[in-house]
């Protein structure tokens, strides 16, 4: 791609940025799509946030996205907040509007447009979350709005539990989650069937061999496990949730989607199936592994 004076530039901030695979997703697809826009990650240090806002926009910067730790702290330096992200209290994309940008959060469709994708309904379900950080209250909105039947959260703090399940429950109109402490989780229906949702950083890279819960009952109770984290490819959750005889996938096609559909927001343009999987090849091939843990071909 030849970079000129009619190049766009898009890209990420955050506090660490060094790790990321954002730049392999979108500068593929601008490759592939043949649209003049670069991506870039750029470091924010703390205190800085504001000011790095206001000189993305000073500086025509098309849009950007937003990882740790500043997803929710962007929310007072915007012009605009799309309901979806303003009701999961966190935004993840800016795009460029006429007096600042508007914040949207992907994570979720991303999350969304990947379970679809590996045959993960939710519609009826009966869930477990495991944690209750704002990854997880997000992941319990996206259940209630899809149709969930049930949403246990389960923490080792149960006031932040309380918190999450009472937030959902507000929002649902009824009464479909509630919260458990974690040690609590052999109270759970005997022979009850479960998808469950790995919603913390217990596991990620480099404490790869980390687990949340070791008991392999519990496992026995989930037939889908939905691992968030998506370094390492197959985490001990997978592991073990597979072992027990459960499907079992990362997150790494969350990853994808998430910055498929923010690609999207910026450009207009729609990105097809056959696109996507080759944008996912790529994201493999940058992270040195071959098909992921789980039984089909995670953040920014």
């Amino acid at each position: 791609m030849e970079i000129n004076g009619y190049t766009r530039t898009c890209g990420l901030i955050g506090n660490p940025v060094e790790h990321t695979m954002s730049p392999v997703i979108h500068n593929t697809l601008s490759e592939r799509l043949r649209e003049n826009l670069v991506y870039v990650p750029f470091r924010v240090p703390g205190g800085c946030l504001e000011e790095a806002v206001e000189g993305a926009y000073a500086l025509n910067l098309l849009g950007m996205n937003v990882t740790v730790p500043y997803k929710s702290q962007v929310i007072p330096f915007l012009k605009d907040i799309d309901p979806m992200a303003e009701q999961i209290g966190a935004v993840n994309t800016l795009v460029r509007t006429e007096g600042g940008y508007k914040g949207y959060n992907t994570d979720m469709p991303g999350l969304y447009r990947a379970m679809c994708e590996d045959g993960v309904g939710i519609e009826g379900e009966k869930v477990l979350i495991l944690g209750a950080g704002g990854v997880a209250r997000a992941v319990a909105m996206l259940l209630a709005q899809k149709g969930a039947e049930e949403i246990l959260i389960l923490n080792r703090s149960l006031d932040k539990a309380v918190m999450v399940a009472e937030e959902v429950n507000g929002i649902a109109g009824r009464k479909l989650a509630w919260a458990m402490p974690l040690g609590d989780y052999g109270r759970l229906a005997p022979g009850g069937k479960y998808l469950a949702v790995q919603a913390t950083n217990v596991g990620m890279f480099p404490n790869s061999g980390d687990v949340l819960i070791e008991d392999d009952g519990f496992y026995g109770r989930v037939h889908t496990g939905y691992d968030l984290i998506f370094n390492p490819s197959e985490t001990r959750f997978m592991q073990k949730v597979k072992h027990s005889g459960g499907r079992a996938f990362g997150g790494l096609k969350m990853l994808l989607y998430q910055g498929v559909i923010a690609y999207e927001l910026w450009t207009g343009v729609q990105v097809g199936q056959e696109l996507a999987a080759e944008v996912y090849g790529r994201l493999k091939e940058a992270m040195g592994i071959g098909e992921p843990g789980g039984n089909s071909s995670p953040g920014q």
